[in-house]
C-alpha cells in the first residue's frame, strides 16, 4: 500500500478532475510476494491506476492481490468501471485504503467486488490515503477545492517591502519547494497586485516538469492584468483564468482573451471579488487542490474566510525591518500560526530557511 500511495502522488495537480489513485498487483505464490503490475490515475484522469496496473500485470492478474488508495469506481464514464475489469481479470483479492466518499460509489465498488467472489479488506493505509485525496474528498463533500496556502516571510515576519515591492526572502532550496507544491496542485492563485508588481511566471520551473504546471489564477476586478506581462504573455502554453468584475472594461477583456487568456465575470464589491463566488468557479471548472500564492491582500482574505485547509510557511533566516509590509494584510501573523482551525505539523529546515506546515484540524 506504501508502493500504491507513493505511485498515486505522480498524479496529484495531474489528474484532476479525478482523484490521484495508486494501484499495485501483487502474487504471493512463493516464498516472498512478486510484484507484477504498477499503476497511477493518467494525465486528464484517465485511463484509471486500477486499469492501469492490471494492463502491466496482464495474466498474471489472475489470482493476484490488488492493492488501491481509493475504492474502485463503478459507474461508466468515458471508460468502463475499475470494478468491472478487476472482476475480468481475475483478482482474487482487493486492498482498498478507503472508501470513496463519491454517491455513485460510496462502498458500491466493494460490494460489486464482494458479490464477484473477490475478497476486499477496506481501511490499510487510511489516514495516508485521506491525505493524499484531500481535493478529491474536499471537492465532493465540501464542493470546493482543497486549498493550501503558501507565504514566504521574513524573520520578523514581513513579506516584501511597502510599495508594494518585492524582497528576496528564501533561498534556492525553499524555491525547490515551493515549485514541487506548484506541480501538485491543480491551480495556483494570486492577486492583481502580485501579478503587477512582482511579474510572476507562477509555472514549474523543476527540471523537465514544466508540463506539470498548474493553471494560473488571477483575481482581477478591474482587468488590469498586462497584456506584456509574463502571465499573458505565456498564457497559449499554461493557462491563465483571469476572475474579473462585472464591471470591468470590455477592451482590456477582448486583449487578453486574444492572448489566451480565459477570462470569468463574478461579482465585486469596492473593488474586491466575492472569494465564495471565485472558489465556487474553480471547483465547478474541476479543481480540486488549490494553491493560494498571492499577497498579504489575498493570504488575509482567505485566513479570514476560513479557507485555508493547509499553509506552508517558509521563513528567511534575515529580517526586512521596518520598511517592510506584513504577512497578512490588516492582521497579525497570528491568525494564521495561533489560528484554532489549523495545527502545526512542525517545522524543517530548508536550506538556510525553514518551513513549517499547518493542516486543518
Amino acid at each position: 500500500m506504501s508502493l500504491a500511495l507513493a505511485l498515486g502522488r505522480r498524479g496529484l495537480g495531474n489528474s484532476w478532475p479525478n482523484p490521484a489513485v495508486g494501484a499495485v498487483v501483487v502474487r504471493y505464490d512463493g516464498p516472498e510476494p512478486v510484484i507484477v503490475g504498477r499503476g497511477w490515475t493518467q494525465p486528464g484522469g484517465r485511463p484509471h491506476a486500477e486499469t492501469e496496473a492490471l494492463r502491466r500485470a496482464g495474466p498474471a492478474a489472475r489470482g493476484a492481490t490488488l492493492y488501491a488508495t481509493l475504492e474502485p469506481c463503478t459507474h461508466h464514464g468515458k471508460t468502463p468501471p475499475c470494478t468491472d475489469a478487476i472482476v475480468t481479470a481475475g483478482v482474487a483479492r482487493v486492498v482498498s485504503a478507503m472508501e470513496d466518499p463519491n454517491a455513485r460509489v460510496a462502498g458500491r465498488g466493494h460490494a460489486l467486488l464482494r458479490a464477484g467472489g473477490i475478497a476486499v479488506d477496506v481501511g490499510l493505509g487510511a489516514a495516508e490515503a485521506r491525505c493524499a485525496h484531500a481535493g478529491h474528498i474536499r471537492s465532493i463533500c465540501d464542493h470546493r477545492p482543497h486549498i493550501t496556502l503558501k507565504l514566504a516571510v521574513s524573520a520578523d515576519g514581513k513579506a516584501g517591502f511597502a510599495g508594494p515591492r518585492p524582497a528576496p526572502i528564501t533561498g534556492e532550496a525553499a524555491r525547490t519547494r515551493t515549485h514541487l507544491m506548484r506541480a501538485m496542485n491543480d491551480a495556483i492563485l494570486v492577486g492583481i497586485g502580485t501579478a503587477i508588481a512582482d511579474d510572476p511566471q507562477l509555472t514549474c520551473r523543476l527540471p523537465g516538469m514544466a508540463a506539470r504546471s498548474p493553471v494560473r489564477v488571477v483575481l482581477d476586478s478591474g482587468l488590469r492584468l498586462p497584456a506584456s506581462g509574463a502571465l499573458a504573455r505565456s498564457a497559449r502554453e499554461t493557462p491563465v483564468w483571469v476572475m474579473a468584475g462585472t464591471h470591468a472594461p470590455t477592451a482590456a477583456e477582448d486583449g487578453l482573451r486574444g492572448l489566451g487568456v480565459e477570462v470569468f465575470r463574478l461579482p465585486a464589491s469596492d473593488g474586491r471579488l466575492d472569494i465564495s463566488a471565485v472558489i465556487r468557479l474553480l471547483n465547478n471548472r474541476g479543481v480540486t487542490r488549490l494553491m493560494v500564492e498571492g499577497g498579504p491582500t489575498v493570504a488575509a482574505a482567505f485566513v479570514a474566510a476560513d479557507l485555508v485547509d493547509e499553509a506552508a510557511l517558509l521563513r528567511g533566516p534575515q529580517p526586512i525591518g521596518p520598511d517592510g509590509i506584513d504577512a497578512l494584510d490588516a492582521m497579525p501573523l497570528t491568525a494564521l500560526t495561533g489560528s484554532s482551525r489549523l495545527g502545526s505539523r512542525g517545522i524543517e529546515a530548508v536550506g538556510d530557511d525553514t518551513i513549517e506546515t499547518f493542516e486543518r484540524i
